[in-house]
């Protein structure tokens, strides 16, 4: 794996277990109402697309079962549709997308 591959992996999997963290309890409305939780959330999730769009070609080819491009495409809409964030879709991406990217990512990393 290649060193850059692998902090871009890191810093996926770190921002995806916060999100997970701080979204910890809270309901789908809490979560578009709380501003500051909202926008740790939403910038989290930034983070993680990011980071993946930053991974090589090689190892995203590689790595198929990852989906690369909806994890990429999420943060292009978040930042691009920062004045009409879907929190429905928002929320599903914390409870479902993250704790199933957070289990590849693990499978993936070499332990520390």
């Amino acid at each position: 794996m290649h060193k850059d591959d692998l902090v871009r992996l890191r810093h996926m999997l770190d921002a995806a277990n916060e999100a997970i963290e701080l979204a910890a309890g809270k309901s789908r409305d809490e979560i578009e109402n709380e501003r500051l939780l909202n926008l740790s959330l939403v910038r989290l999730i930034e983070i993680v697309g990011e980071a993946a769009d930053h991974v090589s070609a090689e190892f995203c080819l590689k790595h198929s079962s990852i989906p690369w491009k909806e994890i990429i495409g999420m943060r292009h809409r978040l930042i691009h549709g920062y004045d009409n964030i879907d929190y429905d879709l928002l929320y599903q991406t914390i409870r479902e997308d993250l704790p199933a990217l957070v289990a590849l990512l693990q499978g993936i990393l070499p332990t520390e």
